[in-house]
């Protein structure tokens, strides 16, 4: 097997094993100090959760770089580790006590600053994106500000069902770790092979497992949003081994990365912009989200997350395939932008409208999102019990 593939493939099996060890533990720990997610009106599990494993998922990340040491030097990698470090304490702070949204907002704006500072991480070149390259360090900063912690709160906003979160950032990083990989910037693929090792097994607890299922709270969700932040990141700076290698390609790393992240960021924005309307914080919780809706029409939580990486994986279908008919780096853009918009407001809004005022069409619909329903029986029943082993 080619080295850098091994490379890879080590520390993203290391995370899985890790993060497999080592929550049992950490679940008996939440469940025994009530460190967990009681149901209510605005929630839609029904009974109380474990909330701790972002700390597992932590851990998992920590382990897995330890390991890529042995292939390669990871050191250009230790601030992103201080800053997920401190993201997780602000998040499991906010799990446990309950933070002010406003202080997690300040205490995420200033590990932004601070990354930015040590390493001199920032978005900082938009790669030929309506004829901007480069662009001034006063307007980097301003901007990486408003991304990552528009990334963070993104990712942090979107675990509402079962696996939906985990399931965004595995498939955000996987994507990510094969640009990095195609680039020959090994550190960064297995920095993003780590962080879809240690999030998997929490997709599969989540989605198959019922004795084991433990939400990785907002530790893990803010965790999480910098480790995907620092891809973005890493793909949009100047000079990036990512834009050396696909400079030829014509292929636009901005609308790349907005396709990776499309669903959490457009709804995101649709939600926060819709609360602010209303004259209400945008931070306000409700129950306005995608998955809620698809809730609403029929979809069970395993359908709804299903159906949403569907999206996202439409979104990064339809950009691909406008890259491979040689559309412009501007185009490329524009059809992220619109099917993002198609999907995130229109179809919200159309299919708000139907589920309101409960019409046949919808009636109709429910027939095919009742089927996602499952009885945990047959081959369910056996993947249940394989996730659930160590947890009885």
């Amino acid at each position: 097997m080619d080295i850098s593939l091994l490379s890879i493939l080590v520390p993203f099996l290391v995370a899985i094993i890790a993060v497999e060890v080592i929550n049992p533990s950490v679940r008996k720990i939440a469940v025994t100090r009530n460190i967990v997610d009681n149901p209510n009106a605005r929630k839609l599990q029904r009974t109380p959760v474990p909330l701790m494993g972002g700390v597992s998922v932590f851990f998992g990340i920590l382990i897995g770089l330890c390991i890529s040491r042995i292939f390669f030097d990871c050191s250009i990698l230790y601030p992103i580790l201080v800053a997920m470090t401190i993201m997780l304490y602000i998040g499991t702070a906010d799990d446990v006590l309950g933070l002010s949204p406003y202080i997690r907002f300040a205490m995420e704006i200033l590990v932004v600053v601070g990354m930015m500072t040590i390493q001199d991480y920032a978005i900082n070149d938009f790669h030929g994106l309506w004829g901007i390259h480069k662009i001034p360090d006063w307007a980097a900063f301003f901007f990486t500000i408003f991304a990552v912690v528009g990334i963070i709160n993104a990712i942090n906003l979107i675990d509402g069902v079962d696996g939906l979160s985990t399931g965004f950032c595995l498939l955000t990083s996987l994507l990510f770790c094969f640009l990095f990989y195609r680039a020959g910037d090994f550190a960064w693929a297995a920095l993003s092979a780590v962080g879809a090792g240690s999030v998997l097994p929490f997709f599969c607890h989540n989605v198959f497992g019922k004795k084991s299922k433990m939400f990785i709270g907002d530790g893990g969700t803010l965790v999480m949003g910098v480790l995907i932040s620092s891809y973005v990141i890493r793909t949009l700076q100047t000079h990036s081994t990512v834009e050396v290698y696909f400079n030829q390609d014509k292929i636009s790393l901005v609308a790349f990365s907005l396709a990776t992240l499309a669903i959490p960021i457009f709804d995101t924005v649709r939600v926060m912009g819709a609360r602010i309307v209303r004259g209400h914080s945008p931070f306000k919780a409700d129950k306005t989200h995608l998955h809620h809706l698809l809730i609403n029409m029929g979809f069970s939580h395993v359908g709804a997350t299903l159906m949403e990486l569907i999206f996202n994986g439409f979104v990064v279908l339809c950009w691909w395939l406008s890259f491979a008919l040689g559309a412009s780096i501007d185009v490329q853009c524009y059809v992220v932008i619109v099917t993002s918009f198609m999907i995130t407001w229109a179809f919200y809004r159309i299919m708000a409208s139907h589920v309101r005022r409960e019409t046949r069409f919808i009636r109709q619909v429910r027939r095919f999102t009742y089927m996602t329903h499952i009885e945990r029986k047959g081959i369910w029943a056996v993947l249940q019990k394989v996730v659930d082993k160590f947890y009885e």
